[in-house]
């Protein structure tokens, strides 16, 4: 038998990975078999730390008990409903509530089934939008280099990390990207860098060059999560603002990693003080436990597809599980937790506690960067041999190994645990940590 064969019959070479070196993880795998709290257990009965939320999500760690209930309860009660031309009404409820939830007039709700979906969308809506106001020829978006906005086409061509693009070929015409907002002089800030607004400038140049009357709308992340966690200078989203408003260019902000409590507070819209025309969720929206997205949108937008389209449906898009009984039932007992339970009051309470960890790992002469907001966080390492990934990879590793899951992007570490974490927990993180430095060196 060739290896071509032992490949096609191997136990794990049916199912392709996404995001995943096959060949490496199916040679050493990595299986997780449960998850409590904010534990995981692996195949080999090893408890893990979940240092990365399952990805971003698991916002109040695992296995919560209402979280739970309230998918069995939903199963035997109703287990799917069209969205086309039927509702069903906890689907009702939830929009309801997640307006209470967000900031100025972003009060109406596109249910999805994940970020890239909920992105893919929110462009529609800004074509469509622009269209309907008579400005038909406002078809250009403007995204950032390094931007992560999902993997739909859409989001890969505003989305500007080099590997989800550069396979795919001809991707949205008109596209542009900003500069990313980030210097060697910003290493190791606390926050928010105090300098670098300046680079929101770059938007009234692309605007010069491509002409306001031809841009729909700019999306960015308020916090750049899979590129490493990159905070904004202070000022920057402001002046983004600021630009689009004067330019009748819809704005976009991309919160599937940063809203329901990420940064201590619903959005990080609210956090920053800086009210989007869009804000594109998913992940933490129902603690990741049913696949799930929405799209928050600003009520002039909402109104004025429902103004001038005079009959009939007034935006053809929509997803076959959009607010997925499922998937509602369990927001709902998410958003409940939030609140009930103190969740954003937690993390706004902690995260100088989690910073001061995090940046105490500086210490290390291999960390060259350390980046921090709420309860995200990144560590860059020193590349081994100028090889991207070669440190980190080892890290990650070793980590794992050691009893704690984080998340790699290139040379970055990323830590972000459950939003439920206690500081003894936090504790343990660091312990973890430091050990897997210094052994890996």
């Amino acid at each position: 038998m060739d290896s071509a064969d032992k490949r096609v019959n191997d136990d794990m070479a049916a199912y392709w990975m996404p995001f995943t070196p096959n060949k490496d993880f199916k040679a050493n795998p990595r299986l997780l078999e449960s998850a409590d709290g904010i534990y995981y257990r692996t195949t080999d009965g090893r408890q893990v730390i979940d240092g990365s939320s399952g990805l971003w999500c698991c916002a109040l760690g695992h296995n919560h008990p209402k979280v739970v209930e309230a998918i069995r309860k939903q199963a035997g009660e109703l287990d799917y409903a069209t969205a086309f031309q039927f509702g069903h009404p906890k689907a009702f409820e939830l929009a309801n509530m997640l307006r209470a939830t967000m900031p100025g007039d972003l009060d109406h709700f596109f249910f999805t089934n994940s970020g890239s979906e909920s992105v893919d969308t929110a462009l529609k809506m800004a074509l469509g939008y622009h269209r309907l106001r008579g400005e038909g020829q406002r078809t250009r978006f403007i995204g950032r280099f390094n931007g992560y906005h999902g993997v739909g086409f859409g989001g890969i061509s505003v989305g500007g990390m080099v590997n989800n693009r550069k396979f795919f070929g001809a991707q949205l015409p008109g596209v542009d990207h900003l500069s990313f907002p980030y210097n060697a002089d910003m290493r190791f800030s606390k926050g928010q860098p105090k300098d670098g607004a300046d680079y929101a400038n770059s938007l009234e140049e692309m605007i010069a060059l491509h002409d306001a009357s031809t841009i729909a709308a700019v999306i960015v992340e308020p916090v750049a999560g899979s590129a490493g966690v990159f905070i904004p200078p202070v000022g920057y989203l402001e002046r983004l603002r600021e630009i689009t408003a004067k330019h009748g260019i819809l704005l976009i902000f991309d919160e599937v990693i940063t809203a329901f409590g990420r940064l201590g507070y619903a959005t990080a819209s609210e956090r920053f003080g800086v009210v989007p025309d869009l804000i594109t969720t998913a992940k933490a929206l129902n603690n990741g436990s049913v696949p799930m997205g929405a799209v928050a949108v600003r009520k002039g937008i909402y109104d004025t597809y429902m103004d001038e389209m005079k009959a009939g449906i007034e935006f053809f898009h929509g997803y076959t599980y959009s607010a997925h009984p499922l998937a509602v039932a369990a927001a709902i007992a998410t958003q409940k937790a939030y609140a009930e339970e103190g969740v954003y009051e937690h993390v706004r309470e902690t995260e100088g506690y989690f910073a001061d960890m995090v940046h105490g790992l500086s210490e290390a002469e291999s960390v060259v960067d350390v980046r921090n907001l709420g309860f995200m966080s990144a560590l860059t390492f020193a590349q081994i041999d100028g090889k991207v990934g070669s440190r980190s990879g080892k890290i990650f590793q070793r980590a794992f190994e050691l009893g704690l899951k984080v998340r790699m992007s290139g040379d970055h570490i990323a830590i972000a645990p459950p939003l439920v974490t206690q500081k003894s927990d936090i504790d343990n993180i660091g312990e973890i940590m430091r050990k897997t430095i210094s052994e890996i060196g």
